[in-house]
């Protein structure tokens, strides 16, 4: 078992020249059970590609910068935002592999502004996002926007990820797909802003450990998903036996299950999270045409400060995003057919049941801050089943609204909410 250091492959520890080819050398001449060491320096790269049997070691002091050039992300088969299809690779790609580590204190900086503006220019209102909202086609441009993201773990087995830091990524930042057998723990995630740049992404995958993480980003902070309409029903591929504790959640939106339901999310543990200034605590989003079902869930001892939403489930969530338009012209792209191929009448209402949350404190810094102690919408055909509060204590401005709901539990329930439900406060997009 060798160290093989990128340096003695060429790579510019200054940053000043591409170092993909170096680095991606590197990896290629390693035999089962080396490790890659990326030391102290700045390395500018496109998109690398580990294999099985593999450890890439980023000491600390060491930055791989993702390019800014989009030719520099091969095309190839992924998902995106629960749509199977083709996109651009991320920096790091662990793609049909078995026993590999990422670990060390070093960075990987996706450089994601250059995307972030391509997406919604410099005001958050223009780029390619009122382009196509402008055209009645809001629900098409997250997954035409091309935006690489930091690390990707496709089809994958027995990996572990540790200790590094993934910011300013142009999409999400930590996307596992596919994938069994995957521990994360003690990441730093830090996106400063732009759009769905979700800190770690659990995509139908299985048996999964997040712990010890920390994460700053501007979307869901740690999200669970399944796939998107009528093709992710088809494949069904569950997220299931997912274990996220000791986190610590900062700006974003909180700990999320969905929106992409389609093919299921069953046996998540949440345990031991604290949150500070998030947007939304726990969440479930899910729309009326993704089917699916959401079941089996035990959340216990959040600790909220600050948080607008500590609870958020909304089965109708973002109609401009989640609904698409049967289009007959053939000559669209495929990856908007798939779109807008939902899952159809009652099918499509998303099955949630057997949620379990229990030992949650929410309270706020001060009384101007914003805080709405309840926000959970139902489908009226389909309600959420045997939902159960025990031991919750939360401090808020508004107390807020719950339709949609059968077999209700609150136990050991204590709620201090001032101020009148607020409509204006039924906003929240992200």
């Amino acid at each position: 078992m060798e160290k093989l250091n990128i340096v003695d492959f060429g790579a510019d520890a200054a940053g000043q020249r591409l170092s993909t080819v170096a680095i991606q050398t590197a990896i290629d001449s390693a035999k089962p059970g080396d490790t890659i060491v990326v030391p102290p320096g700045r390395y500018l790269t496109g998109a690398l590609f580990l294999k099985s049997h593999l450890t890439l070691e980023l000491q600390i002091g060491s930055v791989l910068l993702g390019s800014r050039v989009l030719t520099d992300y091969p095309i190839g088969k992924t998902r995106v935002a629960g749509i199977d299809m083709d996109w651009p690779a991320g920096v790091i790609n662990i793609l049909h592999c078995r026993e590999v580590c990422i670990c060390g204190g070093g960075i990987i900086d996706g450089q994601g502004a250059v995307w972030w503006h391509k997406f919604w220019g410099d005001d958050r209102q223009s780029g390619m996002l009122a382009q196509y909202s402008q055209r009645g086609l809001r629900w098409v441009v997250d997954y035409d926007c091309q935006r690489p993201r930091n690390v990707v773990v496709y089809r994958s087995e027995q990996i572990e990820l540790s200790g590094f830091t993934s910011r300013e990524s142009g999409f999400w930042n930590i996307h596992l797909c596919y994938s069994q057998q995957l521990h994360l723990h003690h990441l730093q995630v830090e996106n400063s802003g732009g759009p769905s740049t979700d800190g770690i992404d659990i995509d139908s995958s299985q048996q999964v450990v997040v712990e010890h993480c920390r994460v700053f980003c501007n979307d869901d902070n740690i999200c669970v998903k399944s796939g998107r309409g009528a093709q992710a029903q088809r494949i069904g591929a569950t997220a299931k036996d997912i274990v996220i504790r000791e986190c610590e959640l900062l700006r974003g939106s909180g700990i999320t299950l969905g929106s992409e339901t389609s093919g299921g999310i069953e046996q998540v543990t949440v345990e031991n999270i604290r949150f500070n200034g998030t947007g939304v605590g726990f969440r479930i989003k899910s729309a009326r045409n993704r089917g699916g079902f959401i079941r089996n869930i035990r959340v216990s001892r959040l600790y909220m400060t600050d948080v607008h939403y500590p609870f958020m489930l909304l089965l109708n969530w973002f109609p401009a995003y989640s609904y698409g338009s049967v289009i007959t012209d053939e000559s669209i792209p495929a990856h908007w057919q798939t779109l807008a191929q939902g899952v159809d009448g009652e099918a499509g209402l998303t099955r949630v049941e057997g949620i379990t949350i229990s030992q949650v404190r929410s309270v706020l810094s001060c009384s101007e801050a914003f805080s709405r102690a309840f926000f959970i919408e139902g489908n009226a055909e389909s309600p959420i089943d045997n939902l159960h509060f025990n031991d919750i204590t939360l401090t808020a401005q508004e107390f807020g609204k719950i339709a949609g709901v059968r077999n209700l539990r609150l136990d050991n329930l204590q709620v201090s909410a001032r101020q009148p439900t607020c409509s204006k406060n039924d906003v929240y997009e992200r």
